[in-house]
């Protein structure tokens, strides 16, 4: 054991040797209790130290990681727009509408007016002001212009209103090109993404050219070559300076700055064009305000939709939309070729029918609509006098009484039912008709109150339109008999069961009696009327094919027994008869007069025809107004069928073919005086021959008559 203590220990190199040192020699000094000396040991930092250390470590993580993330996002973005596709560009086309023959009569106005040129082909100065105007850092900036961007806000946030927008060329390419004009977050990220897609792809110029045939000029026009035609009548190519600036100050409002619809608004953005292109060096002052003196010569808007059959065209336009699925703008911008049955010729000939049996400072209105029975295809229709003017088609309206010209169906509907035939008589005079169990009474009259106070057929009733025996028939036949018929030769339109349906007195429109005669014109088969046969995209496919139904309404026999007597309208005494000398072809047909309507329905075995005139606002008809259907018709249906040769309507199996007196309805004797050769449906002829003239016999076996018997007896050996 050592005798002395150790002197006082020093607490390291001194005071000021730093405490680290003297807190590491009291850390390992002293010794065991043993007397050995004690080992070295690294005393834990504290606490506060370990979360430091870790918190460090970890933040280096994280930004390794985010530096990491940033340059795969880099990548990746890299990549996209190296390889992400753009979506298909879906210009709005024009919607063409083409005859039978495969001519255009319409561009669908409301549609889209494009003709696509080079950049070298629109002149620069248009160029310079649509640069000026929409994005005058277009060469200087990329895809998105933040200087730019940071100008609008201040300037909007300045005056509490969206003064100024931000967008570029490119990206108002890239919106009109891919995506809608939704106010969205969304939509606005997609189209600075598609921008700057556009912007890698395309040079300046390139973007430029696919945005000067893009943009929409107003009324129809889409591009710099449109849009100069329609205004100025000239190419693109050839645009003053003047002419450029009011061009290009239409883009930001087609319809607010339209030099038609507002032309003190549009000079007004000229000018703001033209200061523009001053402050942005592309012209001088001095030029600037010769431009705005300059007087722009506008030309006047196209008359209307398509120069040829503008109610056909908006009929065709309706039925497209409807097959397709799609709405009408859809239709008009969708590029789509439209493939009709229109014949022009034909159209021409309906258009100058109307034009020349009207005087010009009439307000009389007309339509005419001309289906092939064969087809179902319609031929030829002429909504009204004026397109321009007044738009609605009036071959398609359903306010207008088709008075007697209805009959034709309800007297199928009698001569089907066998109650009436050719030879049934009824007398023509003033007659009360009871129905509805004899609570009702309704008592016709005639034109003129003209009758013939005597018994009639039917062909006489048919000759003279005679209303007596028109209510006889229906009181046969009963009205929902008619109304049957109706709606077997294709009628919708809502209809009475009273005996005034006789006359005609519900609304029918032109193109349903046509359809309804159409039948009688093809034996008996209803075919579907057609007006689009085939519609196709732009590319070609077809989308639509027409396949129109066929039914067999009535009998061929029924169908040719009607149309036979409709023939004696033209004949001698007959409501039509003024115009045979028109007609050089077998013809069928039935006139209609009510106080505000005339028409005329009639066909033969190529063309059905209805001819409708009146007053829009139902004003009465005066005589003269009311006898320009029939010639309408006559003069319409020789001009179409020009060159088509003579048919006659064919007989078919069923028909019989007998010699009546129309005195009596029996078959005529050889010494009945007057004698008509009527149809009958196959076992509706009358059996017994006439016995009022001469002699006359039952049947082959028939007895001879008192007049015969008292007959001198040469006379009667003679017949012997």
């Amino acid at each position: 054991m050592s005798g002395k203590p150790s002197g006082p220990r020093r607490r390291g190199a001194g005071a000021g040797a730093g405490g680290s040192n003297g807190s590491k020699a009291d850390g390992i000094s002293g010794a065991h209790p043993g007397g050995t000396e004690r080992r070295h040991e690294r005393v834990p930092p504290p606490p506060c130290r370990r979360r430091t250390a870790n918190l460090r470590r970890l933040l280096r993580w994280l930004a390794g990681g985010a530096l990491l993330g940033l340059l795969l996002i880099a990548g990746a973005l890299v990549l996209a727009l190296r390889n992400d596709a753009l979506p298909a560009v879906s210009m709005p086309q024009s919607t063409l509408v083409l005859d039978a023959d495969g001519r255009t009569i319409a561009s669908l106005q409301g549609g889209v007016n494009r003709q696509t040129v080079a950049l070298r082909d629109i002149s620069p100065w248009l160029i310079r002001a649509t640069v000026a105007i929409e994005d005058r850092r277009f060469y200087q900036h990329g895809a998105l212009d933040p200087r730019g961007l940071a100008r609008a806000v201040w300037i909007n946030v300045r005056h509490l209103a969206k003064e100024q927008g931000a967008s570029t060329l490119t990206q108002q390419l890239a919106r009109n090109l891919f995506l809608s004009h939704e106010r969205t977050w969304s939509r606005k990220l997609r189209e600075a993404w598609y921008a700057i897609q556009l912007e890698r792809r395309y040079s300046k110029d390139e973007i430029l050219e696919m945005y000067l045939n893009q943009i929409y000029y107003g009324h129809g026009a889409y591009g710099a070559e449109a849009a100069a035609r329609l205004y100025f009548g000239k190419s693109a190519k050839e645009l003053t300076l003047a002419e450029s600036a009011l061009l290009a100050s239409i883009p930001k409002g087609p319809s607010n700055y339209s030099p038609h619809l507002h032309p003190e608004r549009a000079r007004e953005r000229q000018r703001l064009v033209l200061d523009a292109m001053v402050r942005n060096g592309d012209i001088t002052p001095e030029q600037a305000g010769r431009a705005w003196r300059e007087t722009v010569a506008v030309r006047p808007l196209p008359a209307g939709r398509g120069a040829t059959a503008p109610y056909f065209t908006d009929y065709v336009k309706r039925v497209a939309a409807e097959k397709l699925g799609i709405d009408e703008r859809q239709l008009a911008e969708g590029g789509y070729v439209i493939h009709t049955t229109l014949d022009a010729r034909m159209q021409q000939a309906a258009e100058a029918a109307i034009a020349g049996r009207i005087p010009a400072e009439s307000a009389l209105q007309a339509a005419l609509v001309a289906i092939d029975p064969r087809s179902g295809h319609i031929k030829a229709m002429v909504g009204g006098r004026d397109y321009r003017n007044n738009q609605f088609n009036r071959v398609f309206t359903t306010t207008r009484q088709p008075g007697s010209s209805f009959k034709p169906i309800l007297y199928a509907a009698a001569l089907e039912s066998r109650l009436v035939t050719a030879a049934t008589r009824f007398r023509s005079e003033p007659t009360l008709f009871y129905y509805d169990n004899d609570r009702k009474v309704y008592r016709p009259s005639n034109f003129n109150n003209r009758y013939f106070h005597d018994e009639i057929t039917l062909r006489q009733a048919i000759r003279a339109s005679d209303n007596i025996y028109a209510v006889h028939a229906i009181m046969q036949v009963g009205p929902s008999a008619v109304i049957d018929m109706a709606r077997r030769l294709g009628i919708t339109h809502p209809l009475g069961a009273v005996p005034s349906l006789a006359l005609g007195t519900f609304p029918v429109s032109p193109f349903e009696m046509a359809s309804a005669y159409a039948v009688f014109a093809g034996g008996g088969v209803r075919v579907e009327p057609v007006a689009v046969t085939r519609i196709e995209d732009r590319k070609g496919k077809v989308l639509y094919e027409a396949r129109p139904r066929r039914t067999q309404a009535i009998s061929p026999a029924l169908a040719y027994v009607v149309t036979d007597l409709l023939t004696s309208v033209f004949e001698r005494g007959g409501t039509a008869h003024r115009v045979r000398h028109l007609l050089r072809r077998p013809v069928a047909g039935k006139s209609g007069t009510t106080g505000s309507d005339a028409w005329f329905v009639g066909y033969t075995p190529e063309l059905a025809v209805a001819v409708w005139v009146g007053h829009d606002r139902g004003r009465a008809i005066t005589s003269v107004e009311a006898h320009r259907a029939a010639p309408i018709f006559a003069e319409f249906l020789e001009n179409a069928l020009a060159g088509v040769p003579s048919h006659p309507f064919p007989i078919p199996e069923g028909v019989v073919l007998a010699y009546i007196d129309p005195k009596t309805g029996l078959l005529a004797s050889p010494d009945c005086p007057d004698k008509t050769l009527e149809p009958f449906l196959s076992g509706t002829e009358p059996g017994d021959i006439c016995t009022l003239h001469g002699e006359t016999r039952s049947g082959p076996g028939g007895t001879e008559s008192e007049a015969d018997l008292a007959a001198p007896w040469w006379k009667r050996l003679w017949r012997w």
